[in-house]
């Protein structure tokens, strides 16, 4: 690894945690980046620090190790426990690994292999989503939708644009919340009515961009607030 792996470490038994942090340190992949022994504090911090995964005891007052990482929101998680009857519900929540104490430190190596390896791991990239349109819910793929725009019956919903002249109303959504879904690399915002696809892009000048929908070409205004984002993305010098 060219990088090591930011950790935080969760034990409310001092003596446990401070062993913890004593075999993670002998392992060069890992650095700690905070220990707690206090889960409310472990959350409370975990929200304005960065780090790639987290080794949390289960058994715990206040919170459980189980109902702290509910809270982490994907990060990989390594539990710890004298315990085994929580494993099952440990990796029902998608737990990396699952280290009975007395921890080993070769057995928590291999817990770690395991966080790096998923870490590494290809994450497929969706392909659509799923909206509430006037025709009813929708499979909106990206590789079919070519423009976004305002609907001209209601100012909350917006009109998709498909390459085979489709058109969708898309109910109460905004423009901000269609682009965390689309696959940025692929769309861009062009001025404050119009997301574009970038392959279907045909000409473009310095306010206008026209792009082929179905077989017809539209002229559609560029913004200079988004022509720095069109040119990075299109490539066009």
């Amino acid at each position: 690894m060219n990088t090591k792996l930011r950790c935080l470490l969760l034990d409310d038994e001092l003596p446990g945690l401070t062993y913890l942090r004593m075999l993670c340190e002998q392992i060069p992949d890992v650095e700690i980046v905070r220990a707690f022994d206090d889960p409310l504090k472990f959350v409370e911090e975990s929200k304005k620090t960065e780090f790639d995964f987290c080794i949390l005891d289960i058994e715990m007052p206040g919170l459980s190790g189980l109902e702290v990482a509910r809270l982490l929101k994907g990060k990989p998680v390594i539990f710890t426990s004298a315990y085994k009857e929580y494993a099952a519900e440990a990796f029902d929540i998608d737990a990396v690994d699952y280290v009975r104490k007395p921890i080993e430190k070769s057995r928590l190596e291999k817990a770690i292999q395991k966080v790096v390896a998923k870490i590494n791991e290809p994450v497929a990239e969706k392909q659509f989503i799923q909206l509430n349109t006037n025709k009813g819910k929708a499979l909106l793929m990206f590789n079919q939708l070519i423009q976004l725009t305002n609907s001209s019956s209601d100012k909350r919903d917006k009109l998709a644009i498909l390459d085979n002249g489709e058109e969708l109303v898309l109910k109460n959504i905004s423009f901000d919340q269609l682009l965390s879904f689309l696959p940025s690399k692929d769309f861009c915002r062009i001025n404050k009515k119009d997301v574009i696809a970038i392959k279907a892009v045909k000409f473009y000048s310095h306010n206008t961009v026209s792009i082929a929908i179905h077989g017809k070409e539209i002229t559609l205004a560029l913004s200079d607030n988004f022509k720095r984002e069109f040119i990075q993305k299109t490539g066009i010098k």
